[in-house]
């Protein structure tokens, strides 16, 4: 990710994974340092390509993380500390989320220069 939050990512095709989720208020500390693990961990997998992430202040928030593939999506959902992680979450950190993966066709953006 970089400095402005937007990930730095290649001209389409790739794959989306969105991660919409309500967290409760337990174990923030706990919280905070899994997230960063899991993008520290999952910048380090095959296909991947980047991250963003942002949450409110009433706990609703969206992680999309971006891959090169639908095998690589998959070889991350098996990955071990991943599946802790999920567990973790389920138990302690989520009251709800939902997942999305889709196939980014077109992507385009605007970034108004500094005067």
């Amino acid at each position: 990710m970089s400095a402005s939050g937007f990930a730095s990512l290649p001209k389409p095709p790739y794959y989306a994974v969105i991660f919409s989720s309500l967290r409760n208020d337990r174990d923030d500390a706990g919280y905070g340092a899994m997230a960063d693990r899991m993008v520290e961990l999952a910048a380090q997998q095959p296909g991947f390509l980047g991250v963003e992430s942002t949450r409110g202040a009433d706990g609703f928030g969206i992680t999309v993380a971006y891959w090169d593939s639908e095998d690589a999506i998959r070889a991350w959902r098996q990955h071990a500390e991943h599946t802790a992680a999920r567990e973790q979450g389920r138990r302690d950190w989520y009251d709800h989320f939902e997942l999305r993966v889709a196939k980014v066709e077109r992507a385009y953006g605007w970034n108004r220069s500094p005067e």
